[in-house]
């Protein structure tokens, strides 16, 4: 005699109702692992890096005796991220273009997109941080350009940019390292990485004059 509400199928086997937890069902993909969410975040963190080299990283306030004439005009100058850190910019169109390409990747090709941005992540923290950690030297080729020389002294502000760029291609890096978990919940979309269910099916059925040139179009012989 079984309990209220559950069901008993020839086997003997005990299911509950309305067939929940029945075996080969699919499991959900989590909300971290769908591809749309994962490519969406690494998508925008490469552009918040790219996007912080338009912006101004930091001020440098020229020596007034060492400024001369030329510098006189111009005291205080402001060095954009694309100046300042050149590679940042290159860099982090290399992570957004592997993380539109891991979209549609195969699983081999998904390792190799992987690395590429992981590699590029840590090359923007790299820049980055080298710019944190002496402004002043990565000011000096936009001091020179603005007053035509070279070593000049200068009181250098950071602005915010810099470490958002740091704490993006941090982020970056981590987002990329969840690809390959996260593809394990991807569906296959070529024939190599599943066989295709429906021409399975199909196969097995009657085949009329339809049938026969769908499956040669997809490389398959009726006969």
């Amino acid at each position: 005699m079984t309990g209220s509400g559950a069901t008993v199928d020839p086997a003997g086997n005990a299911g509950t109702p309305g067939g929940a937890g029945k075996p080969g069902t699919p499991r959900a993909t989590p909300a971290w692992a769908r591809k749309s969410t994962l490519v969406l975040l690494i998508t925008v963190l490469a552009l918040a890096a790219f996007g912080s080299t338009t912006q101004t990283w930091m001020t440098a306030t020229l020596d007034p005796n060492q400024a001369g004439q030329a510098g006189a005009a111009q005291s205080v100058i402001q060095v954009q991220g694309s100046k300042a850190a050149t590679t940042v910019t290159a860099l982090a169109l290399v992570a957004l273009a592997g993380g539109l390409a891991a979209a549609i990747a195969g699983r081999i090709a998904r390792w190799v997109i992987t690395a590429i941005i992981v590699l590029a992540s840590a090359g923007v923290v790299t820049a980055a941080a080298i710019v944190l950690a002496d402004p002043l030297a990565a000011a000096q080729g936009t001091i020179a350009g603005a007053t035509g020389i070279s070593g000049s002294q200068a009181h250098v502000e950071l602005t915010p940019f810099p470490a958002l760029a740091v704490a993006a291609g941090c982020l970056l890096a981590l987002a990329a390292l969840l690809i390959l978990p996260a593809s394990r919940h991807w569906k296959t979309r070529t024939k190599y990485d599943a066989p295709d269910a429906a021409g399975t099916a199909a196969a097995a059925g009657p085949v009329d004059e339809i049938d026969s040139w769908d499956r040669l179009s997809r490389g398959e012989d009726p006969t």
